[in-house]
């Protein structure tokens, strides 16, 4: 029975962790850590929460399922669930999230170095050259990410992070604006707003394919070493985001007027670094989005393959190609359409990871499950709506409704008809329930 070194256990573990954390992820919380002034601390727990817990929970749920999705969507049927993990896919892939990884890497990376013109083309053209050799062997995943560009990724992040420490710029100001009262609230709504927990759903696929490329096969084994290394990517998400509150939080002093994330990293590695802070932080944001990249691209051609029968290097240059020309055609106009579908999908998914840790528990699992995900899936199209300026629901009920206007109106809604759903389960008679 084949098992996994001790180093194979950490470079799975840093590779998990180093397919996430994209240039997004960086800027969220300096700016967050700034805003919030003296309640720093409360909203980077609320941020953990959901940007930490609500992905670390998704992959262990992936991970159970030895990384099919289609499992995790089984409770609202096999047509409805393909429907909605194929959506999933594209929008956290080809018609979204590889293309922005490509048009942030372009401008906080390259673009201040250049003289004046337009070279994304080119950029783009070496950009996914560079993801899609990487993405071509995924077999090999370990041996390129885990022990090349993970390391350097990782490095880099470390090295910020223990700067924030010794070089601090000034003290903390003031909490700002809704952070005053709210700063635990805006944490846990801004930590939501990732969409790790989609980010999720699609990398799990990756990081098991690459336990089967050890040549473990016992599903047993596939699933423990997955969950290893999704709570060892927590624990470097947790580390990494209290070192970027902290840089945010003590950086007022050199961006009081920073509106986000990148400004606040951009004044620090000035202040830190000198001369060379800004081809620091170009390098460290560049390998981040790239990582990332290679990361769903294997996502995305694995799970396409896997459905659809087509050969996985066909799937993977595909993508890099289309994934190419979305970052310079038309990614402004595609943003408008796919992140309203993300917003709209996200609530049901978090429905389906937490409800796949209960199906052993219920008689029939569609029953409690299926119209739980239907509520989430008819507030997330209503979010999505008001994402686009649109207010469909009455003002009554959007002045009423708890969390509505921090997109979370779906939380107490849907627990509440789980629990009744799950009660009456779980108190019908036996031959009912077959």
């Amino acid at each position: 029975m084949k098992r996994l070194s001790l180093l194979d256990i950490i470079l799975l573990g840093m590779t998990n962790f180093a397919l996430y954390v994209g240039a997004g992820n960086i800027i969220f919380p300096p700016i967050l850590g700034l805003q919030a002034g003296e309640n720093v601390s409360a909203a980077a727990i609320g941020f953990l929460l959901t940007g930490v817990g609500l992905p670390v929970i998704a992959a262990i749920a992936l991970a159970r399922v030895s990384g099919n999705l289609n499992e995790i969507t089984a409770p609202i049927g096999l047509k409805a669930g393909l429907a909605a993990s194929v959506i999933c896919y594209l929008c956290i892939g080809p018609l979204y999230a590889i293309p922005r990884t490509a048009t942030v890497s372009y401008e906080l990376s390259c673009a201040p170095f250049l003289p004046a013109g337009d070279y994304l083309p080119y950029y783009t053209a070496a950009y996914f050259i560079i993801a899609v050799l990487f993405a071509l062997y995924p077999n090999k995943i370990l041996d390129t990410l885990g022990k090349i560009l993970s390391p350097v990724k990782i490095a880099a992040l470390l090295i910020l992070v223990i700067t924030g420490v010794f070089l601090i710029p000034g003290a903390g100001s003031s909490a700002q604006g809704v952070f005053i009262d709210g700063a635990f609230s805006q944490g846990i709504i801004n930590g939501y707003l990732t969409l790790d927990t989609l980010a999720s759903l699609a990398f799990g696929i990756v990081i098991v394919d690459a336990i089967r490329s050890r040549k473990v096969t016992e599903s047993k084994l596939i699933v423990r070493y997955a969950c290893i290394s999704g709570c060892l990517a927590g624990v470097g998400f947790i580390t990494i985001y209290l070192g970027l509150f902290h840089i945010g939080y003590t950086s007022y002093a050199i961006a009081p007027q920073a509106d986000n994330g990148a400004q606040v990293l951009g004044a620090y590695v000035s202040f830190a670094y000198g001369a060379g802070g800004q081809l620091f932080l170009a390098v460290l944001i560049g390998i981040a989005c790239l990582v990332t990249a290679i990361g769903l691209i294997c996502a995305c051609a694995s799970y396409f393959s896997k459905i659809t029968g087509m050969k996985y290097r066909n799937l993977a240059l595909i993508f890099a190609l289309f994934s190419g020309l979305i970052a310079n055609l038309g990614l402004t106009e595609l943003i408008k359409i796919s992140v309203p579908i993300l917003i709209a999908i996200y609530p049901m998914f978090i429905v389906l990871v937490f409800g796949s840790f209960l199906i052993p528990f219920l008689r029939r699992p569609a029953f409690a499950i299926a119209p739980t995900a239907l509520l989430a899936l008819i507030f997330g199209f209503n979010d999505a709506a008001e994402s686009l300026g649109l207010h469909v629901l009455p003002d009554v009920l959007r002045q009423n409704l708890p969390l509505y206007a921090d997109s979370l109106a779906w939380l107490l809604p849907c627990f509440v008809l789980f629990v009744v759903l799950f009660i009456l389960d779980k108190t019908r008679p036996a031959k009912s329930a077959a």
